[in-house]
């Protein structure tokens, strides 16, 4: 999977925005936090759920099933309106 060409990813102040430009169906922003900056960071290629994971689990300390689970929560929120392509 991986972002689509129709969104873009910025960090503002430490916030991370996906910005959708004129040719996608989504119109709005999405905000995020160092976790979701990572995970955009990891769409900006080919990758997989797994692969987002382990990055985040090499990164940041916690629970890698609680990690699992939000990346799932992100990957489906951005599914949902478009945002990756699989």
């Amino acid at each position: 999977m991986k972002l689509n060409q129709n969104f873009i990813k910025h960090t503002i102040d430490g916030q991370t925005v996906v910005v959708p430009t004129a040719d996608a169906q989504f119109h709005g922003l999405v905000q995020g936090n160092k976790s979701v900056e990572v995970i955009m960071d990891c769409l900006e290629n080919d990758t997989t759920e797994d692969e987002i994971v382990e990055v985040l689990y090499n990164r940041f300390d916690g629970d890698k099933e609680v990690m699992r689970a939000d990346v799932r929560d992100v990957i489906s929120k951005l599914k949902g309106i478009g945002a990756i392509d699989d």
